[in-house]
């Protein structure tokens, strides 16, 4: 919402795949201003490469040859390489401000978790 309200961009779209049981999501997908549009989609699968389609779709539609991805630092390398497989124009990569105090088996699943998912969008290839 930062970025759309220093004008980086007229569009917001937020990756809902939590409906109503999320406050903090309906918060930030109820936000009404004149500078920007916001949309909340939930992805089909509720995945970052569902994520990735929906982006590529909305591409399609709006004629964007350039999407700006924002999510946790960690994920960022994932994101990308996804993103890459679903989406030809330039794709740029932010992540979200904020401090990680994690415990060392807490960064370990993170670790972990993101080398299995680089893996797994290895063996699905393109979208």
């Amino acid at each position: 919402m930062e970025l759309a309200r220093s004008g980086v961009s007229r569009t917001v779209v937020l990756s809902n795949a939590y409906g109503a049981r999320n406050q903090r999501m309906a918060v930030f997908c109820a936000t009404k201003d004149t500078r920007f549009t916001i949309s909340c989609i939930p992805p089909v699968p509720e995945t970052t490469r569902g994520e990735a389609q929906f982006t590529r779709q909305l591409a399609e539609q709006h004629g964007w040859n350039s999407v700006l991805v924002v999510s946790w630092q960690y994920h960022l390398p994932r994101a990308r390489y996804i993103f890459s497989q679903c989406f030809d124009g330039e794709i740029i990569m932010r992540p979200v401000p904020r401090a990680y105090n994690l415990s060392l088996a807490e960064w370990e699943y993170v670790y972990l978790y993101q080398t299995v998912g680089f893996a797994k969008a290895f063996v699905q290839g393109s979208c």
